[in-house]
């Protein structure tokens, strides 16, 4: 009998958390549906109204016009740079700057810089702008003798360094869960220390690197309060000295006095829904992309 209630309560205590588990996810996965029903009820009339081909390929925005235009082609193509020219940036920075503190940085060294690093994780989005307006702002139009520095160079330099955090966080996480059995045989074999790190530890943790830049990416892609600041916010074709204007900024900038109901208003939520497909398919791509050769590696 005493065995029987054991074996109940040892039962109960595991079925409780698992419980609890999966009302999390599916408390997670209807929040996501949520979001996109609302994003798509919400942003379908818009592009229903203008067309869909006019809407998205369109290159001039003028919402408040006499006769309003509505083509986000700038956009699309602004955060489509930005993001890439951020991560181009962004990514060897971090991944080396990962391997660095996990297999070569003195202890002290590592701890000093850990903790910067975690320092720049916990700035707000806005001191990031103040700060590229006030400093980096001036500077591109000096070196480049522009009458405003407020470009999508400046925002390029921003978001690098705004996504530098989460990639070296989550990369040094990844490198230092990777078993020392391989870098000893690896280095048993005759191998140095640097061939070891970029050609065994870096391959073993790719899943870990890789979601490190799905991550840097979505932060790159999403920011908004910090790129307003620093990018012009106009609605320009991209030029990498040439002031322009995310999706994000988009939405942010004109929200605020779009009235309840109008086409305007309406728009601003389709280039939501379009950020959001965005979003939705870059995760995709660099998921299969880069954990797929990560998973082939492995197996091979």
């Amino acid at each position: 009998m005493a065995l029987s209630r054991k074996k109940h309560g040892h039962q109960l205590a595991e079925t409780i958390p698992h419980i609890i588990f999966f009302i999390c996810g599916m408390m997670a996965v209807g929040f996501v549906l949520c979001i996109s029903i609302y994003l798509i009820i919400s942003g379908i009339p818009a592009i229903r109204q203008i067309g869909f081909v006019k809407f998205i390929s369109g290159t001039k925005w003028a919402s408040t016009a006499a006769e309003p235009s509505f083509g986000i082609l700038p956009f699309i193509l602004t955060s489509i740079y930005g993001t890439a020219g951020a991560m181009l940036l962004g990514v060897p920075i971090g991944l080396l700057t990962a391997v660095y503190l996990s297999k070569a940085a003195p202890r002290k060294i590592a701890f000093i810089v850990s903790q910067a690093v975690q320092l720049l994780a916990g700035i707000p989005s806005v001191v990031y702008g103040l700060v590229g307006m006030i400093v980096l702002v001036p500077a591109i139009a000096h070196t480049f003798h522009l009458s405003s520095g407020a470009t999508l160079l400046a925002a390029i330099l921003v978001l690098a360094i705004m996504i530098l955090p989460s990639i070296i966080n989550v990369s040094l996480t990844a490198l230092d869960a990777v078993p020392k059995e391989y870098e000893e045989a690896s280095l048993a074999l005759g191998a140095t220390e640097t061939e070891t790190y970029f050609h065994v530890s870096v391959p073993a943790a790719k899943s870990g690197i890789a979601a490190a830049i799905v991550l840097g990416v979505g932060r790159a892609i999403g920011e908004a309060m910090a790129i307003i600041m620093v990018s012009g916010n106009v609605a320009n074709m991209p030029g990498l000295l040439k002031s322009v204007r995310f999706m994000t900024t988009a939405i942010a900038s004109e929200m605020s006095y779009a009235a309840v109901g109008s086409l305007q208003r309406n728009a601003l939520f389709s280039i939501g829904l379009v950020l959001f497909l965005f979003i939705m398919i870059l995760n995709i791509f660099l998921n299969v992309v880069i954990k797929g050769k990560g998973g082939d590696s492995d197996e091979a």
